[in-house]
């Protein structure tokens, strides 16, 4: 306790609070910076996760955004190697309420030294909730961290922040995708190729668990490219921004239901499936962030509390799709089967990471499909 109040009294007293987030609305929170002393853009979500922030840190589907985490402490953990879920930090910041110390066997390094490794600005000493009370009543903001120590005026960053294009109409996906192809591992009942619109470790993980030899392909690979690989399946992961920005990968998952393989995506997937079917996708108010949200599972009348990180969802469902899965909070789609074709995604993330691990069971309808086309 001792050694947590002189490390708290260290910052305060090295440190003024000369650091702040503007909103596109006006609204200025103040704050001490922490991390990489860069100012950046970016818009601001708020996660509603309790831990896991090294693994929401790594979700490349945070391209583009400030993450507010609504846990008071962070850092208690610390960070390692082992709880990346991509290859860098793709977000644009973090804000949190409090900073602390790592104090856990496994971390290799603080909070604080992995956000300066990596280039990725911080802000802590903010009232996160205020801030979070503040996005869920007026909606995603576009925001400016300013981090750097240079005189700024909050008018000034506030302009900035309203500036800014955004991510609607982006294609993120294109900016974090792995340059080039690559396999995960060697060996594997059904062979799947994954589509890299920001892939999550535990996606190929869960993968290979359940019997599958991957091999990851970049975003703007052609669906006959992908086919060629003779694959027994594809898988479409979760990415970040707006798939409505992705015609290309549009047209590559219709080539793919029409050829008839076996098809399954999580999030952006999830999304890009239902527009190459005719579904309309929309911006949501604030999106949804964190590991306790509730989806219904229509089928069998199950409740699954769930990872999830999204800004926008299915909606006006064609003919062709069956609704499988809904958010119990606003009754948005949260999965969906198609009636005639080998091919079902859902809008969370049944792999977990960070948890909850009950809808990991998900993959296996994934991998019934491809026993079944065998």
């Amino acid at each position: 306790m001792n050694a947590l109040i002189e490390y708290r009294a260290k910052w305060a007293a090295e440190r003024a609070r000369d650091a702040f987030l503007a909103l596109a609305d006006g609204t200025v929170f103040r704050g001490v910076a922490f991390g990489a002393r860069q100012d950046a853009l970016g818009e601001a979500v708020f996660n509603t996760g309790m831990s896991g922030y090294q693994e929401i840190l790594t979700d490349p589907s945070y391209a583009g955004q400030f993450v507010v985490l609504t846990a008071p402490e962070v850092g208690n953990y610390g960070c390692n190697p082992e709880d990346e879920e991509s290859r860098g930090l793709f977000l644009s910041g973090l804000v949190v309420r409090r900073v602390n110390p790592p104090s856990n066997f496994r971390a290799t390094e603080s909070l604080e030294a992995y956000l300066t490794r990596h280039g990725k600005p911080g802000l802590y000493g903010v009232d996160t909730r205020t801030l979070t009370l503040h996005l869920r009543d007026h909606g995603t903001q576009r925001a400016y961290l300013h981090v750097s120590g240079e005189p700024l005026a909050e008018a000034e960053a506030v302009a900035r922040a309203r500036a800014w294009e955004g991510l609607d109409g982006q294609d993120y996906a294109a900016r974090v995708s792995a340059p080039e192809p690559y396999a995960w591992n060697d060996a594997g009942r059904f062979h799947v190729v994954v589509y890299d619109f920001g892939v999550k470790r535990n996606i190929l993980r869960c993968l290979a668990a359940a019997g599958c030899r991957v091999t990851v392909v970049p975003a703007r690979t052609p669906a006959e490219a992908a086919l060629a690989l003779r694959p027994d399946g594809v898988f479409l992961s979760n990415g970040p921004a707006d798939p409505n920005a992705l015609p290309y990968a549009q047209a590559t998952v219709r080539a793919l239901l029409d050829a008839r393989i076996p098809l399954m995506g999580i999030c952006l997937g999830h999304q890009l499936l239902g527009l190459a079917c005719g579904a309309r996708c929309g911006r949501l108010p604030f999106g949804h962030h964190g590991c306790n949200h509730p989806v219904k599972n229509l089928l069998d009348g199950s409740v699954a509390i769930t990872s999830q990180n999204h800004n926008y969802a299915l909606a006006d469902l064609p003919d062709c799709l069956a609704l499988t899965h809904v958010n119990l909070n606003d009754g948005t789609c949260e999965g969906v089967r198609h009636r005639a074709l080998p091919a079902l995604s859902v809008q969370f993330h049944p792999e977990a990471a960070p948890g909850p691990r009950e809808a990991q069971a998900l993959f296996r309808p994934f991998v019934a499909l491809m026993e079944s086309a065998k």
